[in-house]
């Protein structure tokens, strides 16, 4: 091996395991750190250094290759194994494709150059290139999939097969028809240009193929990941309307109640009158425990809204969340009760998702003042410490309710305390 060779291959791996670390990392929502890289390299440079030294067949050599790659993401990044092999599969699948349609326009176009200084200088341009093409390759993957944990991972083993089937295909091409070492004295006749030519359509389809498997498989998760959102919209929907009968049935029970009153008073006036002061006391305690039926441990303006509080904020506090709730909304509010619902439920059932986490303190507090037109709600929280969760169904239901009354929604984090802020047009 000469040191042309000797340069050019140790720059390929520098690269090429960078970008592989990269992509992979990015693919599986790790981050990239240095040391991934070093580790790999220098297990890379190992297997380079045996491959040459026992002549190692370039597909075995390869096949080495992915497994490090393989041990690097599943056992140092902590990704689940079909995660690993995917990701490792796509990035030495993507590098040698790569190459192997540079290697083949090399093919079709070196014999026209036959002195050294020309051919070493498009070498060095063909390298570049392959290296432009892999990165293009990769951000157009990292816009088509996200192989992290939690998305788009449902149906992850349909990209299994697919990826292993280019793959191999890849490295049958590279090994029966190019090598990593160029022979500068091998010149290629018009007969071999035409079999590289169809070499080269091939690889271009394949990289096709790939990009369309990608794409198809974006498509199933979001149809699936959709489905579950209706599901769950609509069964949040039920809950909804289950609290807004009830909460119809508690105001009939009051009205009800309020009207038959003064009913009331007469007996326990009569019962005293006669001096039966012991069955007067016992019928004030079925008035005490029906008006307490009747009446809800949070008191905001609006019954469908107490209810939900009460059935929410009482597995809260099972759970040890201390409670604080400084809220009372207008009369009349000029926002639908489905609406409330889904702002108060989404609201509360990521507060205490949040605090099931914490190991301090837990709290949550609610709060809502009216500000001209508009009426602004508050919920807070304690959390983990870190950086703002993305956005899930919860919130986007409720920014959603928010724009619908010519509002606006924003959250913020500051160390271990999370607040959504709402702010609704009541008039």
């Amino acid at each position: 091996m000469d040191y042309f060779n000797i340069c050019l291959n140790g720059f390929c791996l520098v690269m090429q395991s960078s970008m592989h670390i990269i992509f992979a990392s990015r693919v599986t929502g790790k981050q990239t750190k240095i040391q991934y890289w070093i580790l790999y390299f220098l297990f890379l440079c190992i297997c380079e250094w045996f491959a040459h030294r026992f002549q190692f067949v370039w597909g075995v050599a390869i096949g080495i290759e992915l497994l490090i790659l393989y041990a690097i993401i599943r056992f140092v990044m902590k990704n689940t194994n079909l995660v690993s092999w995917v990701s490792a599969i796509l990035s030495v699948y993507i590098s040698q494709l790569s190459f192997g349609v540079v290697n083949a326009v090399e093919s079709i176009l070196f014999y026209h150059w036959f002195t050294k200084p020309v051919i070493y200088l498009l070498i060095i341009l063909a390298t570049i290139l392959a290296l432009c093409i892999c990165g293009g390759c990769y951000y157009v993957v990292l816009r088509c999939i996200s192989l992290q944990e939690g998305k788009q991972t449902t149906e992850i083993g349909l990209l299994f097969f697919p990826i292993l089937f280019f793959f191999l295909m890849e490295l049958y091409i590279m090994q029966i028809n190019y090598t990593q070492v160029v022979v500068i004295s091998e010149m290629v006749s018009f007969l071999e240009s035409g079999k590289h030519i169809a070499l080269f359509s091939l690889q271009i389809l394949g990289l096709g193929a790939l990009l369309c498997t990608l794409y198809s498989y974006r498509s199933v998760c979001r149809g699936l990941q959709t489905k579950a959102e209706l599901y769950a919209m609509e069964q949040a929907a039920h809950t909804q309307k289950v609290y807004i009968a009830e909460a119809k049935m508690r105001l009939e029970q009051t009205k009800a109640f309020r009207h038959d009153i003064n009913h009331h008073l007469s007996v326990l006036s009569g019962l005293c009158n006669h001096g039966n002061l012991e069955e007067a006391k016992a019928y004030l305690q079925k008035l005490n425990f029906a008006a307490n039926a009747l009446s809800f441990p949070y008191q905001t303006g609006n019954p469908v809204v107490d209810i939900l509080l009460s059935e929410k904020l009482e597995l809260a506090k099972s759970n040890q969340m201390e409670i604080n709730i400084s809220l009372r909304l207008p009369n009349p509010c000029g926002i639908d009760d489905f609406d409330l619902c889904i702002i108060f439920a989404n609201a509360l059932d990521n507060a205490m998702q949040a605090n099931q986490v914490v190991s301090s303190q837990k709290w949550i507090s609610i709060s809502g003042e009216q500000q001209g037109d508009f009426y602004m709600l508050q919920f807070q929280n304690s959390c983990v410490e870190g950086p703002l969760p993305p956005m899930g169904t919860g919130l986007s239901n409720i920014k959603s309710v928010a724009e619908k009354y010519q509002g606006t929604m924003f959250i913020e984090k500051e160390k271990q305390s999370f607040s959504l802020h709402i702010l609704l047009n009541i008039s």
